[in-house]
């Protein structure tokens, strides 16, 4: 397989890594290049793997079998737009895009090729759990979903201020940033019929993008409600769901599920640790392979952000 790496980032260097894994795994032979728009030096271990670096998109052959859009996403439409035609498939980071501003229609995308929007939490055997398991056999009147961390701490190698979930201006901030959270809700639970939102920069990180995001959605028959932020002290990921004759926590940090029923605790669940990212790979070469379909188009990451970005 020939593969380019669009933005050589963490996650872009994550994926890279993740990649030569599951190629390695499944015996594939593998030529991976870079567009990169920084000539910094690289650590050795990517020297050693990845064979030609281009800097200049015009550069790029156009016999690639996937490309992987992992720069920042505010780039992400004109690096589709223009690398679209140089590859057969593409995997392309969260969120799709920055804004509702972009027309699909003028991206010349192909019947026969998969365009996959990353969903890692979609991959965890916690949430299949919840949506094969837990879902069909309750009914669910309300849910709570919280995702907070602590901004400064996401990559102690890097000043978090220079990073992009910092600035507004190239896609950061809570709002677009932690999208996971509406991907996996709007899987379980649909489109809410109306959604509230408020978001702010509220907190002394000296950063120009928002840090705290709430939601109330309303459904037909449920109520949710959403909190995201970068000022939390304690990392949480955490998935609430009420019925009415219990509740189910489901912590997507611990991998763990826990049934409450009348203030008592009647069931827990245990989930064994697992690289989600690497398990997102293995589905995504899956559907080159045609041997399962694509869960996120760039369509379904588009309602998404819609979704997400209501009534900012």
């Amino acid at each position: 397989m020939k593969i380019c790496i669009i933005g050589l980032g963490s996650i872009g260097k994550r994926h890279t890594e993740n990649i030569v894994q599951v190629l390695n795994t499944r015996k594939i032979e593998y030529q991976i290049e870079a567009l990169r728009s920084s000539n910094s030096n690289l650590p050795e271990r990517f020297n050693r793997i990845i064979s030609c670096q281009y800097y200049n998109v015009e550069e790029l052959p156009n016999d690639y079998d996937a490309i992987f859009v992992t720069n920042p996403t505010v780039f992400h439409y004109e690096t589709i737009k223009r690398t679209i035609n140089k590859t057969k498939h593409m995997f392309i980071e969260k969120p799709v895009f920055d804004s509702l501003d972009y027309k699909l229609s003028a991206l010349p995308l192909k019947d026969d090729s998969v365009y996959y929007v990353a969903c890692p939490l979609r991959h965890k055997s916690i949430f299949k759990y919840v949506k094969n398991k837990i879902m069909p056999n309750e009914r669910i009147i309300s849910a709570r979903v919280i995702s907070t961390s602590y901004l400064p701490l996401w990559r102690k190698e890097a000043d978090y201020r220079d990073i992009y979930s910092a600035k507004r201006d190239m896609g950061g901030g809570v709002t677009r940033d932690l999208i996971h959270e509406w991907d996996y809700v709007l899987d379980l639970f649909g489109n809410p019929e109306k959604v509230y939102h408020v978001q702010n920069h509220v907190s002394n990180l000296e950063i120009d993008s928002d840090d705290i995001s709430v939601y109330i959605a309303k459904y037909s028959d449920m109520i949710l409600e959403m909190h995201l932020d970068y000022i939390g002290h304690k990392a949480e990921r955490i998935l609430q769901l009420y019925t009415n004759n219990k509740r189910v926590d489901i912590d997507l940090i611990a991998n763990e599920i826990c049934w409450y029923s009348n203030y008592n605790l009647v069931g827990q669940e245990k989930f064994q640790n697992e690289d989600f990212y690497i398990n997102e790979l293995e589905y995504f070469f899956d559907c080159l392979d045609k041997k399962t379909s694509n869960i996120n188009t760039i369509e379904n990451a588009l309602n998404t952000l819609k979704v997400a970005i209501t009534e900012e």
